[in-house]
């Protein structure tokens, strides 16, 4: 008799470690949710024909070409606005805001609405060139009304291969 009445009691449930777990676990995973965004960059084609509309001003594209000893930047296409030349063996990403942020002044001055750039690149230019390239022609941080934001310069970008007519910065040294 006194058998059948152990094998009959329930036993207790003690959860509190797995309790203990899952208040470790869930803030992890949140945190771990904020930091993978994911990022996603539509890029396009530059028109092979080198017009994108009626409008003559449309037809005119700003270019940076991007080769391993400086940055050129040309509008309209061809025509060389600014060469910036590397320092320290690092392309100056800080003087190819300020020329890209004179260029955008300008073309408001004259009503111009221009939000596209075509990075010319070398054969050889390695990705995180090409990264850092883009981030820094879409926007620039600026301060306004006392917080940090960030200001369009040209977001819609497009890639292509720098052409062999281009004067290159080896040979303008020359």
């Amino acid at each position: 008799m006194f058998k059948n009445r152990r094998n009959n009691e329930d036993p207790e449930l003690d959860i509190t470690s797995f309790m203990s777990l899952m208040i470790v676990l869930v803030p992890v995973l949140l945190m771990m949710m904020v930091f993978s965004h994911i990022s996603i960059l539509e890029l396009t084609l530059p028109n092979p024909d080198g017009a994108s509309g009626n409008n003559n001003t449309e037809a005119m594209h700003l270019e940076l070409a991007v080769e391993d000893d400086s940055l050129s930047l040309y509008y309209p296409q061809g025509a060389l606005l600014k060469r910036i030349a590397n320092i320290d063996g690092e392309h100056d990403y800080a003087t190819l805001v300020q020329a890209l942020k004179e260029v955008k002044f300008l073309l408001n001055e004259k009503d111009i609405k221009k939000t596209e750039i075509n990075l010319l690149l070398a054969a050889n230019t390695n990705y995180q060139t090409i990264v850092s390239v883009m981030d820094t022609v879409r926007s620039y941080e600026t301060v306004v009304a006392a917080s940090l934001v960030d200001a369009e310069l040209f977001p819609d970008i497009s890639l292509a291969d720098l052409p062999d007519n281009l004067v290159t910065a080896q040979e303008a040294k020359q």
